[in-house]
């Protein structure tokens, strides 16, 4: 409490002064783990937990930073280069920098209302937002909230013939979204210990401990007093408007469920006319698969190392993914995302873009709506960074960078043995 008044008393002096209370972010904040210290902090203890544990012992998530720390990049001097522009082109549109915001299951667990405030971050700074299908807005306010960036992610709803899940892609369609994301690894529900022993049930409810625990975090507090429980309110049509929060669990898994299979997938690419993409590809016969049916964008994800954490790391992954595919669809990159420079070695190795979820999650807990837009800048100004650094003009010549890759998975290891 004391440390929240002595924050908010800072920002009304500086408000009072005429300053920014925003330009000292960069000051303290100018790096993801930086604004994770600070969310670990803030956020409710299951509040944290959930948004940044992954499956087993976090091997995963350790796997993918490692992995990504391990990439490097030979730079080229004695040649003048202008301040680098991050804009680049994912998926035929221009967006300002080779970076998006990841779907996130849930994401108002986290900090309620956090879809807003990652939308309308996103539609200001230019980049992909992707707003999952079990978020606390709806696809339509989504669109309304980022009218020129919004990319929309589905999980399975198999049922019926996929009566829902094809209409949620109309409804998507109808709005105005500009890619639709179909999620591809999770073809079973899996244990997140840290989730587990912070005292979030399975299925999720409201318990007393956590309601206890919340209670330790105005600013949490605070925004939900603002944006209200989170509710899945994308599905409202389909199971109705008055459920209990544990009846909509109840719902969603009963309806959803499994990974997509190829048919599947081909039934949405009839329907849905836009950019399809499909993410949690890590095998590359899977992606050239994936390409020959018409999928137009592979997001190359271990899922964060939420799923298991025995899955290579996804940038070890990339570079047999895009030579599967050959220029047939455009990739991205996807788990363990935490910097610019993250993000050039993504597109050094032949991603078009590195999309983030963790660090967004880090970024809310940390500085409530203010959060995300400050992460987007850090994560733009890291892009121009490095590209000045490694003597690159623009995004594109990233891709005739030198790069070292010890962990990188080669066609032949991904050979089933028989």
């Amino acid at each position: 409490m004391a440390d929240t008044a002595l924050s908010q008393t800072k920002t009304q002096a500086r408000a009072s002064a005429g300053a920014d209370p925003r330009s000292d972010y960069m000051r303290y904040y100018p790096t993801a783990f930086d604004l994770r210290k600070r969310a670990r902090q803030r956020m409710p203890n299951f509040a944290f937990e959930y948004g940044d544990g992954g499956a087993g012992s976090d091997g995963g998530i350790d796997r993918n930073w490692k992995a990504l720390d391990a990439v490097e990049l030979m730079p080229r001097y004695g040649k003048v280069v202008a301040p680098p522009s991050a804009q680049t082109t994912i998926l035929g549109r221009s967006y300002s920098a080779p970076i998006g915001i990841s779907p996130v299951g849930g994401p108002g667990t986290c900090f309620p209302g956090a879809e807003r405030y990652l939308a309308a971050a996103a539609q200001a700074a230019r980049v992909p937002y992707t707003l999952g299908v079990l978020s606390g807005i709806t696809v339509e306010q989504g669109a309304e909230l980022a009218p020129d960036v919004l990319w929309f992610q589905l999980y399975r709803f198999a049922n019926n013939g996929h009566k829902i899940g094809l209409d949620l892609a109309r409804r998507a369609a109808a709005a105005g979204v500009q890619a639709l994301v179909l999620t591809f690894d999770t073809p079973a529900r899996t244990t997140r210990p840290r989730e587990s022993k912070s005292g979030i049930p399975h299925p999720f409810r409201l318990t007393m401990k956590m309601r206890l625990d919340a209670m330790s975090s105005p600013p949490w507090l605070m925004a939900l007093a603002k944006n209200g429980i989170p509710r899945f309110v994308s599905l409202n049509p389909y199971m109705g408007d008055n459920l209990s929060l544990e009846e909509s669990t109840a719902f969603i898994r009963r309806e959803q469920g499994g990974a997509f299979t190829w048919d599947e997938l081909k039934l949405y690419r009839d329907v849905w006319k836009g950019p399809l993409v499909l993410k949690g590809v890590l095998h590359p016969q899977d992606a050239e698969r994936a390409a020959q049916i018409g999928i137009d964008g592979i997001l190359v994800s271990n899922h964060g190392g939420r799923q298991i954490e025995a899955l290579p790391a996804s940038i070890d992954a990339l570079p047999a993914v895009v030579r599967a595919v050959g220029g047939k669809a455009s990739v991205i990159l996807d788990s363990g995302v935490r910097s610019g420079v993250d993000a050039a070695r993504a597109v050094a190795l032949g991603a078009d873009a590195a999309f983030a979820g963790k660090a967004f999650m880090w970024s809310l807990g940390a500085l409530g709506p203010d959060g995300p837009a400050h992460l987007i800048n850090v994560l733009t100004e890291d892009v121009r960074a490095t590209l000045g650094q490694t003597g690159c003009p623009t995004v594109a010549d990233l891709r005739k960078v030198p790069v070292r890759h010890p962990g990188a998975w080669r066609p032949e290891d991904c050979v089933e043995r028989g």
